[in-house]
C-alpha cells in the first residue's frame, strides 16, 4: 500500500526543496455541498490547489470561507461533493475504506483547534495513539512519543492529563501526536485560534521549526494574517472559492 501512495524565523519561513519531482497533494475542482433537510449548502466551489513536497502554505479566510473544510477534504477526513483530490498520484476517491484509514494514520498528521485530546489519556499516551494504530512496537511507540513530548517542550509534564495542562501545553501535545507516524503531510486547523498572542506565536515558531526538522509538508489553516504571512505561500478563501494566491 506504501507504493501505492507512495528552526521557525520571523516573517516568512524559506520554502525546502522538493525531495522529489510532481506534486504531493493536487485538488482538481474541488466542491463541496452539505444537504440539511430540503436545503443544500455550498461551502467550496471549482477550488484548485496544487501542494508539493516541502510545501509551507497557509489557507486564509474569514470564519466560514470553507479552510477547515478544504483541510478536511485535504486529509481524507471527508469527501468532495465534486472534483478530485490526487496524493502521491494515488486518487483518493479509489480508496477501499481500509486504505483511505491507513492513509490517514500513516501519511497525514492533523492538528486541529479544539486540541481533541482524549481526556482519560496522559500526554504520553495520546501522542503514542496514532503509532499505537499503526501497530508499532509499544517500546517504540513509548520511545517516539517522549521524544516528541521533550522536543515540543513537555519533557516534564509526559504524565499530566489535559485537564491538567494549559491551552498552549494542549496544542503542543496535539502537535506531536500529529508527528509520531512521520507523516509526509501536516495540516493544522487554527493552531492559534484559542490561545493568547504570546502563546500563539510560540506555536507557530515550533511548527516552523519541527517542518524543517522532519522534513514535513505543511498547510496552516488561519483567519490571523500574522500567522498567514509567515508562509511562503499563501491562498486566499473568499466563500467557498480561491480569490488570490501570494509568495
Amino acid at each position: 500500500m506504501s507504493e501505492a501512495l507512495g528552526a521557525g524565523r520571523a516573517g516568512r519561513e524559506e520554502a525546502m526543496p522538493s525531495r522529489e519531482t510532481g506534486a504531493l497533494l493536487n485538488a482538481r475542482d474541488i466542491g463541496k455541498k452539505y444537504f440539511i433537510a430540503n436545503r443544500s449548502l455550498e461551502v467550496l466551489r471549482q477550488v484548485n490547489l496544487t501542494v508539493h513536497r516541502g510545501d509551507f502554505l497557509s489557507l486564509r479566510g474569514a470564519s466560514g470561507a470553507g479552510k477547515s473544510t478544504l483541510l478536511h477534504l485535504l486529509g481524507g477526513l471527508d469527501t468532495p461533493t465534486t472534483g478530485e483530490i490526487w496524493f502521491d498520484g494515488k486518487n483518493l476517491a479509489t480508496l477501499s475504506g481500509l486504505e483511505l484509514a491507513w492513509f490517514r494514520n500513516r501519511k497525514v498528521g492533523f492538528v486541529f483547534q479544539a486540541y481533541h485530546l482524549l481526556p482519560e489519556l496522559s500526554a504520553l499516551e495520546n501522542v503514542c495513539l496514532p503509532a499505537r494504530m499503526a501497530r508499532t512496537d509499544a517500546g517504540e511507540a513509548e520511545a517516539l512519543g517522549r521524544g516528541l513530548l521533550k522536543r515540543v517542550g513537555l519533557g516534564e509534564r509526559m504524565e499530566h492529563r489535559p485537564y491538567e495542562l494549559s491551552g498552549g501545553e494542549q496544542q503542543r501535545v496535539a502537535i506531536a501526536r500529529s508527528l509520531i507516524n512521520q507523516p509526509d503531510l501536516v495540516l493544522a486547523d487554527e493552531p492559534t485560534g484559542n490561545l493568547d498572542s504570546h502563546t500563539g506565536e510560540e506555536i507557530i515558531e515550533l511548527l516552523c521549526s519541527l517542518r524543517v526538522e522532519r522534513r514535513a509538508t505543511l498547510v496552516i489553516a488561519t483567519h490571523d494574517a500574522r500567522v498567514a504571512t509567515r508562509a511562503p505561500r499563501v491562498i486566499e478563501l473568499v466563500d467557498g472559492q480561491v480569490k488570490g494566491e501570494a509568495g
